[in-house]
């Protein structure tokens, strides 16, 4: 039995979407390949609120993000951690022999902007990483509050990670002033794993010309070129199916209004999060809840496992806390495609599931 998917990613996708994957192959040099990337680049502009370049990968975000530190640090990386993927930053940076450190918030709590200033005001950094959403504790950063210290540092490049964010939550893109936005398919936008995107400035670009040992697969100059200059091409052979399924699924999400979508992940997670107060207990700062995902407080020493078991018999899967958190805490995503009826039944299964504990 097919158990509905409630946790952070991959997301439930719908049968239409997932019939786009199959569509014929076409080679991928061709006039109708550098349409289809050029369509998909053009939507996503649109919910990306940018004029910024867009770029593909065949790969999950990580393989962007760590492109982005290669490619554009060339002094020191100052890395912002809210979590697990915070800390996945970090880790690239040092597999990559970059020189980065790691300013950590409590678990739980967001990356503030007087911490930001703080370290960028030592002027040792050239590059900055934040994480927009972090799955692992359900906290939304202050992205907007962050942007203005941000733009107090001209010659330090950006780069955030919307991963679990991007197509569920705003994030005007040019309005923030973010040279690099990463986020990925399986998430907010409701396809299966194996495609990352992320807009670029101009600027980073030359930045990155400057820089040596940027790699190639993941090299954003390399992407950034065959998307200007051949034009709206891709340096490997990519994943035509995710493009076939991302360009069909766009459609979509544009039909249904971005601020309809941002509203409709809104209300999800309110009802989640209403649910999650009356029942245990928020785990997060409350001031900085996640839309995308709620990360709850077992206040009630259930064994996760058995709480899960009993909820795939009802046909969902739920999920458990993450690294340090695990068992401490259980996560129910709200994203991508569900609706607050999904949310509701789901809800409802869950009480039901919760008298036998």
């Amino acid at each position: 039995m097919h158990k509905k998917l409630f946790i952070p990613g991959p997301v439930e996708v719908r049968q239409d979407v997932l019939e786009k994957l199959a569509g014929p192959m076409i080679g991928h040099r061709t006039k109708d390949a550098s349409a289809l990337q050029q369509r998909i680049s053009e939507k996503l502009q649109q919910l990306m609120f940018t004029k910024n370049t867009i770029l593909l990968s065949t790969s999950s975000g990580s393989g962007l993000m760590e492109g982005a530190v290669r490619c554009f640090t060339s002094k020191r990386a100052a890395v912002f951690s809210i979590g697990a993927f915070g800390e996945r930053w970090y880790k690239m940076c040092l597999a990559n022999g970059i020189a980065a450190d790691i300013f950590r918030s409590e678990l739980g709590q967001p990356t503030t902007p007087e911490m930001v200033r703080d370290v960028l005001s030592t002027g040792k950094y050239d590059l900055v990483t934040i994480t927009h959403n972090e799955t692992a504790t359900g906290v939304h950063n202050p992205i907007f509050e962050i942007a203005k210290v941000l733009a107090d540092f001209p010659d330090v490049i950006s780069c955030v990670d919307a991963v679990s964010s991007l197509g569920g939550d705003y994030i005007p893109v040019d309005e923030l002033g973010l040279d690099v936005c990463i986020t990925s398919t399986q998430k907010c936008l409701g396809l299966p794993p194996g495609m990352s995107i992320a807009s670029v400035t101009d600027r980073a670009i030359e930045k990155a010309k400057t820089i040596s040992n940027r790699g190639l697969y993941f090299d954003y100059v390399e992407l950034y070129t065959f998307v200007k200059e051949k034009p709206y091409q891709y340096p490997s052979t990519p994943s035509l199916p995710h493009m076939y399924a991302l360009d069909y699924q766009l459609d979509r999400i544009l039909a249904e209004g971005i601020q309809n979508r941002f509203d409709r992940h809104a209300a999800m997670a309110a009802r989640v999060q209403d649910w999650a107060r009356k029942n245990f207990a928020l785990y997060s700062n409350p001031e900085h809840l996640s839309v995308t995902v709620t990360c709850i407080t077992n206040t009630r020493g259930i064994v996760f496992s058995e709480l899960n078991a009993a909820m795939g018999k009802k046909g969902y899967l739920l999920s458990n806390g993450y690294g340090a958190l695990k068992d401490k805490t259980f996560r129910i995503a709200h994203m991508a495609d569900a609706t607050l009826e999904d949310v509701d039944a789901m809800l409802g299964d869950l009480d039901e599931v919760l008298k036998q504990f």
